[in-house]
């Protein structure tokens, strides 16, 4: 049973380090109570880089939390307050018992008193690495695809966490997250690739990325 473990949300903020200034809502916090989830997403949760978040598609971002553990190992952090955890990389649900793989783009899902649908994976995001200050962290998530993925609200309600995922509709059972990942972050297959783009819930700003990995594929093979 997929639930939500942690239900996380952040406001933008402004931050410096080695780097220079920065500002992001990627610094999200956990929430117990019912928080009444909206098209935009969760109330009280904001984005900072509203060009590349915050649309209607983006509206909850979601990690498996079984991520966590293959980054922990990865990286060798055994100390458990160095230990990465829900939130570590800006999500606003934590899931239990889920991978990309149980996932495809166009389910339905009734959570708590809302109806939810996945739109498409996560792109890898830099600031996720500059926050966590692992070295190779948003390329390790490119190699590796574990990357979460998209929600967008068909019907507004109060969700929390301990909320069960209900599945209600798959239109598209074939393409879950982990294979749209694999042909996109991967190296695309060109007929994948275009029943990609033909998917209607899959959310435009992905078909955008497809379609720029078809079009570099295909001027290396010119």
């Amino acid at each position: 049973m997929i639930t939500i473990h942690t239900q996380l949300i952040g406001q933008p903020q402004t931050m410096t380090d080695e780097r220079g200034t920065w500002r992001s809502a990627i610094f999200r916090t956990p929430v117990s109570e019912p928080m009444f989830l909206q098209t935009r997403g969760l109330a009280g949760d904001q984005v900072a880089d509203t060009k590349h978040h915050g649309s209607l598609d983006q509206a909850v971002c979601c990690q498996p939390l079984a991520h966590y553990e293959f980054w922990n190992s990865q990286y060798k952090l055994f100390r458990e307050e160095a230990q990465l955890g829900p939130g570590s990389v800006g999500e606003n649900w934590a899931l239990t018992d889920s991978t990309e793989a149980d996932f495809a783009v166009g389910d339905i899902f009734q959570v708590g008193e809302a109806v939810v649908q996945v739109s498409a994976p996560r792109y890898p995001c830099t600031k996720q690495e500059r926050k966590l200050k692992l070295p190779g962290f948003f390329n390790e998530v490119l190699a590796t695809q574990r990357t979460g993925f998209y929600l967008r609200v068909l019907t507004p309600g109060n969700v929390q966490a301990g909320d069960e995922l209900r599945l209600l509709e798959r239109p598209n059972p074939i393409f879950t997250i982990q294979l749209i990942n694999q042909h996109t972050l991967g190296e695309p297959d060109e007929t994948v690739a275009q029943e990609m783009l033909a998917l209607p819930e899959l959310a435009a700003g992905w078909k955008k990325i497809i379609e720029h990995k078809l079009k570099i594929k295909a001027e290396q093979t010119q």
